[in-house]
């Protein structure tokens, strides 16, 4: 069986490729908390990924070599991470007298029940979740699954920058390994406490929504920091990457705040409203307790207040690394900036210190 979730490895780097970018973490024990050893991001060329798909592996490889040596990182194993949308997950109910040897044996016979691909196209791997709540002798099995061709693509990615794929993970997974981190930020305690998590990325916004820790919900929508890119490249007549420049460092014309940022700020709270709604809709929730801001375009200023007041919900900017030390190699002001950016990233990391829940 092509196993797509991995167990427990020495420490690994985790390395998030998204559509416009790539970042690297590597973090350390110290203590009961985490050091950060090194951490990088690195641009990728235009259409290089499309939608969280790899399109060119070998730009891709190229943009991760340099990423990894900016970094000073010796480590040479990685951990990365496939968007939720791809992936096939399923809940099934398995004798809990089986091995993890017989398990894999009846899910390889029973796959095609669950799995609308081809078995010699995917990837797939369970984890035993625990007493299955419909008989004593029966235990609630995780299935996942994935087209082999995604995860290979970035382990060959990976493999151009002379990297070693150790783990392929799930973005959703990553996210709430991440949030462990985020939750003694929050006023009320982790028990009952129900999460809205969204991260706006360059084309796409994710929303996971998390009770006690746990992801209860996903779903991906076509938005994200583009949109503000081309309104500076249309309005201004720059180039995008002008333009990606501009809206990080500044300098540009008076109306901007006025004619462009504050427009975008309303499509994100629009954004975040309407993702809320699909969640609720498809729940027997009606609220959520936190919501959570990741993604690069969380750190525009005044973007988690501009949500709160909008939808009534206490909002924070996701920083994985409040609590965290640095190495004399880590820029302490640009991982702040970055924070938001490199949840994925981070949580991805932190496999190295578990025992491998997924």
């Amino acid at each position: 069986m092509a196993s797509l979730f991995k167990k427990k490895q020495k420490r690994l780097l985790g390395v998030d490729i998204s559509s416009t970018s790539v970042k690297l973490m590597e973090l350390s024990r110290n203590g009961d908390g985490y050091r950060v050893e090194a951490y990088s991001v690195e641009p990728l060329p235009e259409n290089a990924v499309v939608e969280k798909n790899i399109n060119d592996e070998a730009a891709v490889g190229e943009a991760i070599e340099k990423l990894y040596k900016k970094s000073r990182s010796k480590i040479k194993e990685a951990a990365v991470a496939v968007a939720g949308s791809s992936v096939i997950t399923k809940t099934i109910e398995m004798n809990a007298g089986l091995t993890d040897e017989q398990m894999e044996t009846d899910i390889e016979v029973q796959a095609d029940q669950y799995i609308p691909y081809p078995l010699d196209e995917v990837a797939i791997d369970f984890e035993v979740q625990g007493p299955s709540a419909k008989g004593d002798n029966l235990v609630d099995v995780l299935l996942a699954a994935c087209r082999k061709e995604n995860v290979e693509l970035r382990q060959d990615s990976l493999a151009i920058a002379g990297l070693t794929c150790k783990a392929v993970d799930v973005e959703a997974f990553a996210l709430e390994r991440a949030y462990g981190l985020l939750s003694d930020q929050l006023e009320k305690s982790e028990e009952g406490t129900t999460v809205a998590i969204v991260d706006v990325g360059h084309t796409m916004t994710t929303l996971s929504v998390l009770n006690e820790g746990n992801t209860i919900y996903t779903r991906e929508q076509l938005f994200g920091g583009k949109q503000l890119t081309e309104e500076i490249m249309r309005r201004y007549g720059m180039t995008q990457q002008e333009a990606g420049l501009a809206k990080k460092q500044g300098g540009l014309p008076d109306d901007y705040t006025s004619e462009v940022l504050e427009p975008f700020k309303e499509a994100v709270v629009q954004q975040v409203s309407r993702s809320l709604q699909f969640f609720f809709a498809a729940s027997q929730y009606n609220d959520v307790d936190y919501i959570i801001l990741a993604g690069g375009t969380a750190s525009i200023p005044g973007l988690a207040q501009r949500v709160q007041e909008k939808i009534g919900t206490n909002t924070i900017i996701a920083n994985p690394f409040a609590n965290m030390t640095l190495s004399n190699k880590v820029n302490a002001a640009n991982l702040t900036n970055d924070a938001p950016a490199m949840m994925i990233a981070c949580g991805l990391a932190l496999r190295s210190f578990e025992d491998g829940k997924y």
